[in-house]
């Protein structure tokens, strides 16, 4: 099965970085692209040798990539076909990823929050709006006229 240029562009939209090995970013890639619905069960995955062709990376490390996300589940391979994505992967992906979230970002999201004394309703509204101990903090300083240079 053919997939479309636009898929390939999403699965690499982004430099490598140094953090992590390619395969590992390739298979994250992709969990991505489960996750916010760009792949959806049955669909085929870029094939091993248009990513690597296209993104200029050794097709074994595409392969190890991808090979993780069948050793995952998340992937099957049909012989003669490709790979494709799994029925319920999705929800298998967002089941892992909510676990992961609550047990290690989290309770550093909340201790950040406790530490600024944040309010729910400032958290909701996207902090758009200062506070008005921030406000009166800066009305003193943008009061005062700009130094005159010469």
């Amino acid at each position: 099965m053919y997939v479309a240029r636009s898929e390939l562009e999403n699965l690499m939209d982004r430099e490598w970085n140094d953090s992590q090995p390619i395969y590992r970013q390739v298979r994250d890639r992709v969990v991505a692209m489960i996750l916010d619905g760009v792949l959806k069960e049955g669909d085929p995955l870029p094939s091993v040798r248009n990513v690597a062709a296209e993104y200029r990376v050794n097709p074994l490390t595409v392969l190890k990539g991808y090979q993780e996300l069948v050793d995952e589940g998340l992937v099957e391979t049909r012989r003669g076909l490709g790979m494709f994505i799994n029925a319920g992967a999705r929800s298998l992906l967002l089941q892992g990823e909510r676990q992961k979230f609550l047990g290690e970002e989290w309770p550093r999201v909340r201790a950040t929050i406790e530490r600024l004394g944040l309010k729910a309703e400032e958290l909701m509204n996207g902090a758009t709006h200062r506070s008005s101990a921030d406000d009166a903090q800066a009305k003193p300083a943008e009061s005062k006229p700009p130094k005159k240079e010469r």
